[in-house]
This record gives C-alpha cells, sequence and structure tokens, in this order.
C-alpha cells in the first residue's frame, strides 16, 4: 500500500485508548468521539495510557490497515 501524502491527513485522538480495541472499536470512537469519517482514507492514531503503545488505523478503497507499534 502507497499513501499519496500530500492527500492524507493525520489526526491524533486526545487522552488515552483501550488498546484491547481492533479496528471496529477505533472506528467507532472515530466516528463518534472525534465526530469524523473514518473512510475519508485519513491516519488516526491512538496511545494507550502510558504512552507505550500506538495503533494507526487508515482506510483504503478494500479495507481498512492497522498498525501498531
Amino acid at each position: 500500500m502507497i499513501l499519496d501524502w500530500n492527500k492524507v491527513r493525520i489526526f491524533v485522538k486526545p487522552g488515552p485508548t483501550d488498546m484491547r480495541k481492533q479496528i471496529n472499536g477505533l472506528s467507532i470512537i472515530v466516528s463518534e468521539e472525534l465526530e469524523m469519517d473514518p473512510f475519508e482514507g485519513n491516519l488516526f492514531l491512538f496511545c494507550n495510557r502510558r504512552k507505550k503503545i500506538l495503533k494507526i488505523i487508515y482506510w483504503d478503497k478494500n479495507g481498512f490497515a492497522m498498525w501498531m507499534k
């Protein structure tokens, strides 16, 4: 997957996120808490309380991609 960095925007969810959540739960957070459309092709970043785990979700035309570090 190749991202077009001229079109992709990056959003960071403020505050801690439960890292047990997977793509469906994180996309609901984007919709309800951030009041954004998770299907627009932007990157959404989530961090746990200790700031040691990072999850990123991204919608491409075939479905969600999720990265975790």
